[in-house]
């Protein structure tokens, strides 16, 4: 049985509560929120006992081998050095950390403990985009050279989540972190990107529109494109669509989650939705379940002592594209992720 404290009770925290209470071999012993509110009001829901306002004092007391960090990323460096300094494995939500200075600090401090650091980078593992990585990885249409990966949407995401209106980045760092991982986990890390930006929402300091071509390794090129102000019906929020060209054929991932894969020998439909978990809710089931989907692959990497696909180190790489997405937009030029 592995032992599991959370640290942060807040709006996306609960679904990682289910996903862990639906694991048999998985027990949350702990809870740790500075709001001492809602901290009872998340401790009573789920029959926690155990319930800290100081992370530090719940380090301190232990009786937990990993902690789930799913606090704002402000908070996420000390939270993540404290771990690493009590000896335990780490899931971390994103981003991941506010300076990529951060992010090296804190994978460093859990490899020198010996232990698991993995980010909770949670749109690669919905079960739809599974489906199209793994279809891709078998060789479904031979060697991928073009991809476009995109979210593009007019939801009102800043009801539920105020903060987002508020900060000088939005969608690259919020949504777009996300998309560019996606398009890592198909094609491969980039030598080069450029991206531009643009603020449509008058309401909002942030981008909430960005479009960004890559230039892979591998030789393959996509485009990630994002926004949260594109109106269209039906609206197809939140729903990642992605179509790549290979070799042997064609993919297309459209929307009502149907997976296409066409062929010189024809053409496979396959509806891919997500399962309607017990504890989830239309639209947001897709990603409630990848919540459930990374726990798993999580809690397999500790027993087999793998290195989870999305450790820490590997996610260096997705926020190096960040901050090169942003350099270029603000610099009007093609950056090398790797001058980071």
């Amino acid at each position: 049985m592995l032992k599991i404290a959370l640290i942060g009770c807040g709006f996306f925290a609960q679904n990682q509560l289910h996903g862990w209470e639906d694991l048999e071999s998985v027990e949350v012993v702990a809870l740790c929120d500075r709001d001492r509110n809602r901290l009872d009001a998340v401790g009573d829901a789920f029959r926690i006992a155990r319930r800290y306002t100081d992370a530090a004092e719940m380090f301190a007391e232990g009786g937990f081998g990993a902690v789930d960090i799913a606090t704002t990323v402000s908070s996420h460096r000390a939270l993540v050095e404290m771990a690493a300094d009590a000896g335990l494995h780490v899931i971390c939500q994103k981003p991941f950390a506010q300076t990529l200075t951060d992010a090296r600090h804190m994978v460093e401090a859990v490899e020198r403990a010996g232990k698991t650091l993995m980010v909770h980078e949670n749109f690669r593992w919905q079960s739809p985009v599974r489906a199209v990585i793994e279809a891709l990885r078998g060789g479904a249409i031979g060697t991928p050279f073009f991809g476009r990966v995109s979210f593009r949407s007019a939801y009102d995401v800043f009801s539920g989540q105020p903060y987002l209106a508020e900060g000088e980045r939005f969608i690259i760092e919020d949504l777009g972190i996300h998309i560019l991982d996606i398009s890592r986990a198909l094609f491969g890390d980039v030598d080069r990107i450029t991206a531009t930006t643009r603020r449509v929402n008058p309401r909002i300091r942030g981008e909430d529109v960005a479009t960004m071509l890559l230039s892979h390794a591998s030789g393959a090129t996509s485009v990630v494109d994002c926004s949260y102000a594109t109106r269209r019906m039906p609206e197809t929020f939140p729903e990642t669509l992605i179509e790549i060209d290979g070799t042997e054929g064609a993919l297309r991932l459209d929307a009502g989650y149907r997976l296409t894969i066409q062929k010189r020998g024809g053409t496979e439909t396959r509806d891919v939705s997500p399962p309607l978990l017990p504890w989830a809710e239309k639209p947001w089931h897709n990603i409630q379940e990848s919540v459930a989907i990374i726990q798993r692959h999580f809690t397999e990497c500790l027993r087999t002592g793998i290195q989870p696909e999305t450790s820490g180190r590997d996610n260096l790489q997705t926020l190096a594209l960040v901050e090169a997405a942003y350099r270029s937009a603000a610099e009007a030029r093609i950056v090398d992720p790797g001058e980071l």
